[in-house]
């Protein structure tokens, strides 16, 4: 448990734009060769018969510009200071635990719900913890949504993460892995227990 929990020399080294270019970069060879998309996305079948690292190359491809474009202002916007503050070794090797882990949760409710072929893509899991981190961190933070509402970061991230619940339970928007965010979310904050010793929602409400 002391090795687990034993905190990194801090650096910072902007991992974060590393990240943004790296999808960026891969998503350009997707549109050259659609055929990467489906080596990398994780479809529970092809995992199964071998490709088991689609549970962590999952997180780097995206079927659309949208998709990426929304995913990586989402890392800019809350994984730039969330890095600072933990430090870049820490904040890679949180976003990478925490999109694995929700890629392979994810592979386990499609097996089970006859999903198998189904490929999951993006970065969206790692990007719910990412979310959570920067609300835990900067409890006082006040962000605009859609550049008109403010909330205060834990307002927002609560607010999304019951967004995703709510979507979950009633089926809304089937083409989204509503189940990987949640994941992704609640990875992260097993993640701060386990790691931090520390509960994100104490830390939300200023209760450090």
């Amino acid at each position: 448990m002391n090795l687990i929990r034993k905190p990194f020399a801090y650096s910072y080294y902007n991992v974060t734009l590393v990240l943004i270019c790296v999808n960026a970069v891969i998503f350009m060879l997707e549109r050259l060769a659609p055929w990467i998309g489906g080596l990398l996305a994780m479809t529970p079948i092809l995992v199964l018969r071998g490709c088991v690292w689609q549970l962590f190359t999952y997180m780097f491809a995206h079927a659309s510009f949208s998709h990426i474009f929304f995913n990586m202002l989402a890392l800019f916007v809350f994984g730039v200071q969330t890095e600072r503050y933990m430090g870049s070794r820490e904040f890679l090797v949180y976003y990478l635990v925490t999109g694995v882990l929700a890629g392979f949760f994810s592979f386990i409710v499609f097996l089970f719900t006859g999903a198998a072929l189904v490929p999951l893509l993006g970065a969206s899991g790692a990007i719910f913890a990412v979310q959570l981190a920067f609300a835990a961190f900067f409890p006082d933070t006040i962000l605009r949504i859609w550049c008109i509402l403010p909330l205060r970061a834990p307002v927002m991230v609560l607010v999304f993460t019951a967004i995703e619940l709510f979507s979950t339970i009633f089926g809304v928007a089937n083409g989204v892995a509503h189940l990987t965010h949640l994941a992704g979310f609640g990875f992260g904050w097993i993640y701060f227990l386990v790691r931090f010793r520390a509960n994100p929602l104490r830390m939300m409400t200023g209760r450090r």
